[in-house]
């Protein structure tokens, strides 16, 4: 990862070492933002509409205006990629509840938000999108509404911290004895039968971005997709096992809590699905990454 050096904060470009923000901020007091993650491929913004969609859908559901249309939000992502040259990578938003200058649970009638946006060069399609990631499984400590982009991310910071610590990569987040979805992706597996299932659309996982490209792309070259929950039992047991996410796209998971999926390696399946995506994003399939052709 490279963090570009110039960031945008509040309505001004500057250095990223002269951004600062309040320590009564809202988003820093109380976790009080939301966020989105948006990837850039060649210099093109990848399903920037969608994320903007659900930045508008967030930001009404936690109660902060909207500071900017469609248009404003889009010149400050592609502002911020020319200024810093990046033609690979994610830019990273952040929306808060901002500062008033006291730490009180309510806060105003009205909130006047802090804005952040910064770049963050670095390749989309690598390693662990070919060789594929471990997983554990973990118990989902999230609050309720999870369908929601904000920065309470403490129980996924530290899902990651033991998945770490047990050699592997994510952890998938268990709640009634389903997986709700990864520790920041969505969660999909492929049964015996070839049917992709990934788990259906409600309060209690992200409508993924990447994941509704995906489920629009599928459904185009005639697979069936089935959306509803799925056990942990069922994922180890899969064919195969892969996450969706703006940041890793679609990422193979070979292994959950030691157990190999399928044979441990990346599945035809998933291979497909990368293809489809990465000419859906214009890469250049054969050039960086011959492995989904094979």
């Amino acid at each position: 990862m490279t963090i570009g050096r110039t960031v945008y904060l509040n309505g001004n470009y500057c250095p990223v070492e002269d951004a600062t923000i309040s320590p009564f901020d809202r988003g820093f007091l109380f976790a009080h933002a939301a966020y989105e993650v948006t990837s850039v491929y060649d210099g093109r913004f990848i399903d920037l509409e969608g994320h903007l969609s659900r930045l508008r859908r967030t930001l009404e559901g936690i109660s902060i205006p909207n500071p900017y249309s469609d248009e404003k939000w889009a010149e400050i992502h592609s502002d911020l990629v020319d200024r810093n040259g990046m033609e690979e990578g994610t830019v990273y938003l952040e929306v808060t509840a901002g500062d008033y200058g006291l730490r009180d649970f309510a806060g105003p009638e009205t909130f006047t938000p802090t804005v952040f946006v910064y770049a963050d060069a670095r390749p989309l399609i690598g390693d662990l999108a070919r060789d594929g990631i471990r997983a554990i499984t973990l118990g989902d400590t999230r609050w309720k509404r999870r369908d929601m982009k904000t920065v309470q991310l403490l129980s996924q910071a530290l899902a990651y911290r033991a998945a770490r610590q047990e050699g592997a990569e994510t952890a998938f987040m268990i709640e009634d004895g389903l997986v709700t979805e990864a520790a920041s992706a969505n969660a999909w597996i492929v049964d015996a039968d070839g049917k992709l299932i990934t788990r259906e659309l409600s309060h209690a996982i992200l409508p993924g971005i990447t994941r509704a490209g995906i489920v629009s792309l599928l459904k185009k070259e005639g697979l069936e997709v089935v959306e509803r929950a799925f056990t942990p039992e069922e994922a180890v047991s899969a064919k195969e096992v892969f996450t969706t996410s703006s940041g890793a796209i679609v990422a193979p998971v070979v292994a959950i809590d030691g157990k190999p999926v399928g044979d441990g390696r990346p599945g035809q399946v998933t291979r497909r699905v990368q293809r489809l995506y990465y000419e859906a994003m214009g890469a250049d399939v054969a050039a960086v990454a011959p492995w989904v052709l094979g």
